[in-house]
């Protein structure tokens, strides 16, 4: 079998990290967003916000993480590995926030695919802001159609995950896969 590296996106408050956790319950190798691990180690260097301060200091980290990320999946065992979030959704919020950004954003984009994209909409009823989670709901909209947009300029085909229980978003995905 070929090495699926399958990334989970859509904006935020969507479901994303609880699906991921639901699959590593199930015995699935993932790896968890890294954008608020960035954002906490900011914040213990006093930095409350590193996207809204310094947002290209913020997305090279992204970045990086993603890629090394994208490269650790390929040298896992298993076959199958879920990863929340990936390399194009750092363009999409560059791009939503009107920034410029390095030409390697791009290339990175082009030269690490995944094998399967599944995008989770918008979901007004279980969208919740907290202290890595900023954005209002009408910001998580705008969000998503930045991602919707890069990750089709990319070439991928999105395959959108149905608002429901998280069993059956996970029977979904699987049956996808």
């Amino acid at each position: 079998m070929q090495k699926e590296i399958i990334v989970l996106l859509g904006g935020p408050g969507t479901g994303k990290s609880t699906l991921i956790n639901e699959l590593v319950a199930r015995g699935y190798c993932c790896y968890p967003e890294i954008s608020r691990e960035v954002t906490l180690e900011a914040q213990k260097r006093g930095i409350e916000q590193l996207f809204l301060e310094q947002p290209l200091l913020f997305s090279e980290m992204l970045l990086e993480g993603r890629i090394q990320q994208f490269k650790s999946a390929l040298e896992e065992p298993d076959n199958v590995v879920f990863i929340d979030r990936g390399i194009p959704d750092v363009v999409a919020y560059m791009d939503y926030i009107g920034d410029e950004y390095p030409e390697d954003f791009t290339k990175a984009c082009e030269d690490y695919k995944y094998s399967k994209t599944f995008i989770l909409p918008p979901w007004e009823e279980i969208y919740q802001s907290d202290t890595e989670r900023y954005e209002n709901f009408e910001q998580a909209l705008e969000i998503q159609k930045h991602l919707i947009e890069t990750y089709k300029k990319y070439g991928y085909d999105l395959i959108e995950v149905p608002k429901d229980t998280v069993e059956n978003r996970i029977l979904y995905i699987l049956d996808k896969i």
